[in-house]
């Protein structure tokens, strides 16, 4: 992946042409233009523009085509909707989804998402990701999780809540759909040029146009490099064809194909904490203790320190030790042995839209998508510098804190490395048939929908230790113990040499997993006229997961070293949302909405008889929002209050005890939950020719409510902050006698603090600090050119982006990239 591959763009454009009567039409274009589901509506097919994502109302995005596959207004719409328009996106030069998360409000990062891809979670429940409403990969156990970028993606919609019936299986948080581009009959070609700081640059192509009348292409490519900040590198290569071909006035095809290759180095610790436990030595932080307070145990089982190296370990703690992350500068701690995150993803998708009349639709999605990735990452943070853990001062540390009578208090905890291989293949369905009709002078919709999805995933991993991972057979014989070097010091580590292989790997998990969903649902709006409008919906949704472990490395687990036969699970239920929205003028409106759904409780975890019959985990929301338009529609704002839940999470029975307990005692519990309330904010205006404002935020308290028997039972969930927000103004100066505006843009966006708090690794404090960035943009647009240069870090504040599991990941340092674009 060193060079752009011009064979690679031949093959997957030649893809999309290898047959004149493959063609698709796109689901995200079967919403009518019009604002409001209560107007006329013209069916006028080889009108490209006919069907769209979206209707606009002058430049402020009124409708959501997707988000409830309704044609609503979103000053109509019962339901929390938040749309991030290609505008945007293109003002602020963002490339990936990490970087539009600023502009959404309750998306936030997951807390232990280990480097590798996107993990975001919204209002601190799980998300789906969706292209133009069909699965796009999921965060399932940092494996399945590619990084996705903007490339071919014209804007975002946001459903946020469970939408089980619309969508399929699903998170508890929501849906975050990607529309992608689509052929346009005008002829368009435009070619870009990105070039940044870390050696970064990046080659595109977008072209579409009208092959016949009836029949349009794009081929949009890219190809990127960059070293990265912290030498955290990308490397990618992606291609995007369709072509479409409208039948006739009442029904278009559309075929497109997608193929993906990157390479992406996995930082998966960051900056970690140094475990220092406050409360071991009487509540006194780190910059408070003296070497005297530094007491070895008493009971002789940790390990014994001299006086010269209680001085010497105390004299290396810092103030935020135990609490936030040890800041060592922009060294990353990413191994050789390491390897980068490669993911190779593959996208067919077969799209049929028909009108048999003007009221009455049907819309067909068919999609292949496989992706594999493989990767080698270690894991591990700071040594058991000070802690009494369960009783013993420092005992069984897990790292040479003292060898050989040296003292060693930056010495890294125990180094795992773990090597995966994971390929996911998936087929999904979708039909919508909707029909329209007037009843009693009162407008509907009529929605009814299928769904299938089917999911076959195969995972392997090995894993290889430091010497301190040592295995004993039941005799009490060393069967295993690890030969890779230990880790003296983090911040100049001593890494190992040579490959994964060179270090007696074992096979640790080795298994296949398939999930099956189907489903069935009705969904009804009603214009009822007096401002009133509703959204009832309910479905019927079943899934069936099957789970086969083929063995693993005797030396590792002996009771699972051989193949077992595959065990099943099913479950099914009833998922619904209740909505109304309630308009007195124009310009103002409320809503008040109620949702059930449901997801597979662990699509990675296995399925054993005992649990054959385990509930999914469902999901449950309740929103209150008001919006607002302004400025001859030019301004939109809501304001929602919420509480999301994923209810049914397992948990022991503290009074089980296997072997002994009867039938009559629960082996689990499965009444836990994650709960998160909250309000936010979300405003989108252009207030007139020079001045346009994005602005949103959120105040959100997720809590951990999975475990009463656990300390962390009623705690925040790790990871999500209480307060995050975000703004973005552009003003369009007409400097120097310029043809066009010159656009300038300043942005702000705000991090609470986030808890990284673990009480089982003695930092039961750990946190990462909050912090504000400030970002600017310039960029002026001729007839057919723009150059554009974004500068993010404006102020060059040090800070960390996201939390990790005992630690963060710092953000980076000012840098700036020019973009240049020419349309042909």
């Amino acid at each position: 992946m060193q060079q752009f591959r011009f064979s690679l763009l031949a093959v997957a454009c030649a893809s999309s042409f290898l047959s004149g009567s493959l063609f698709a039409a796109d689901m995200a274009e079967n919403k009518h233009s019009e604002p409001s589901g209560s107007q006329a509506k013209e069916l006028k097919n080889k009108d490209v523009e006919h069907i769209t994502v979206y209707g606009r109302q002058n430049q402020v995005v009124m409708n959501s085509g997707l988000a409830t596959k309704s044609d609503m207004s979103l000053m109509e719409t019962p339901a929390a909707v938040v749309i991030v328009d290609e505008e945007l996106i293109k003002a602020q030069g963002a490339d990936s989804l990490q970087d539009l998360v600023r502009n959404i409000s309750g998306v936030t990062q997951a807390g232990n998402n280990y480097g590798i891809g996107d993990n975001l979670v919204i209002r601190g429940l799980g998300a789906n990701y969706t292209f133009d409403g069909m699965y796009g990969g999921a965060g399932l156990g940092n494996t399945f999780n590619p990084t996705r970028s903007l490339t071919n993606v014209e804007s975002i919609e946001v459903l946020k809540g469970p939408a089980t019936g619309l969508y399929g299986m699903g998170s508890a948080g929501g849906v975050i759909n990607l529309i992608e581009k689509k052929p346009e009959f005008e002829s368009q070609n435009e070619i870009g040029v990105e070039l940044g700081q870390w050696d970064t640059y990046a080659l595109s192509i977008d072209s579409t146009g009208g092959l016949t009348d009836n029949l349009a292409y794009r081929v949009v490519a890219k190809t990127a490099r960059s070293d990265g900040y912290r030498d955290i590198g990308t490397d990618r290569d992606e291609v995007y064809t369709s072509l479409k071909y409208v039948i006739d006035d009442s029904q278009d095809l559309m075929l497109s194909a997608s193929y993906i290759k990157d390479a992406i180095a996995v930082d998966s610790i960051g900056h970690p904490i140094r475990i220092y436990n406050a409360a071991s030595v009487d509540g006194k932080s780190a910059d408070q203790v003296g070497w005297e307070d530094l007491i070895n145990d008493p009971n002789g089982k940790g390990i014994v320190l001299t006086d010269t190296q209680r001085q010497e370990l105390a004299s290396s703690l810092a103030a935020g030790d135990g609490l936030t992350p040890y800041a060592f500068g922009k060294a990353g701690i990413i191994s050789p042995i390491a390897k980068d995150n490669e993911g190779e993803e593959l996208r067919f998708k077969l799209t049929h839209n028909i009108y048999f009349n003007d009221n009455l639709f049907l819309n067909q999605q068919l999609q292949y998508r496989d992706y594999t990735s493989g990767f080698a990452r270690q894991t591990g943070a700071y040594n058991y510098v000070y802690w009494d853990r369960r009783g013993s001062i420092n005992a069984d540390p897990r790292a040479p804190l003292v060898e050989n009578g040296v003292l060693h208090p930056f010495a890294a905890r125990r180094q795992e490395y773990r090597k995966v291989e994971a390929d996911e293949t998936s087929w999904q369905y979708f039909a919508d048939l909707r029909y329209d009709f007037e009843l009693g002078g009162i407008e509907n919709e009529l929605l009814v929908n299928a769904n299938f999805e089917d999911r076959s995933i195969r995972f392997k991993q090995h894993s290889i230790y430091d010497a301190d991972k040592v295995i004993k057979n039941k005799a009490g014989d060393v069967i295993y113990q690890g030969i890779h070097p230990y880790i003296y010091d983090i911040r100049n580590p001593n890494w190992g040499t040579g490959n994964f292989e060179d270090y007696d790997p074992l096979l640790t998990s080795n298994y296949n997993k398939t999930v099956n969903a189907w489903g069935v649902g009705l969904q009804h709006v009603g214009y009822f006229g007096y401002g009133f409008t509703t959204r009832v919906g309910v479905a019927f949704n079943e899934i069936k997961q099957s789970y086969e472990h083929l063995g693993v490395d005797a030396r590792y687990r002996a009771s699972a070293a051989e193949p077992t036969p595959e065990q099943d699970t099913t479950d099914n239920g009833i998922t619904y949302n209740l909505g109304v929205t309630y308009m007195p003028t124009d310009n103002l409106s409320f809503f008040v909405n109620h949702s059930k759904g449901r997801t597979a409780y662990s699509i990675l975890g296995s399925v054993t008889g005992g649990e054959s019959d385990r509930p999914d985990s469902e999901s449950v929301s309740d929103d209150l929002g008001v919006r607002y338009k302004a400025f001859d529609d030019q301004m939109l704002t809501s304001l929602v209050f919420f509480k999301s839940s994923r209810t049914n999470l397992r948990y022991t029975n503290p009074d089980y005890e296997d072997g002994v307990s009867g039938p009559s005692v629960s082996q689990y519990f499965n009444d836990g939950s994650e709960d998160t309330s909250g309000v936010e904010l979300d405003m989108n205006a252009h207030l007139n020719d020079q001045w346009s404002v994005n602005l949103n935020g959120v105040y959100q308290d997720a809590r951990d409510k999975k475990d009463p028997t656990r300390s962390s039972f009623d705690t925040r969930q790790k990871g999500v902050p209480y307060v995050t927000a975000s703004a973005w103004v552009t003003y369009g100066a007409e400097w120097f006698s310029l043809a066009s505006p010159l656009n300038i843009s300043l942005g702000a966006k705000y991090v609470d603090e986030r808890s990284t708090k673990s009480s089982s690794f003695g930092i039961p404090d750990g946190y990462v600090p909050s912090y504000t960035v400030m970002d600017t943009a310039v960029s002026y647009q001729a007839d057919s050119w723009k150059l554009q240069l974004n500068v993010n870090n404006l102020l060059n504040e040090s800070y960390y982006n996201k939390a990790m599991f005992l630690g963060g990941m710092p953000g980076e340092e000012r840098n700036a990239k020019l973009t240049f674009s020419y349309q042909l």
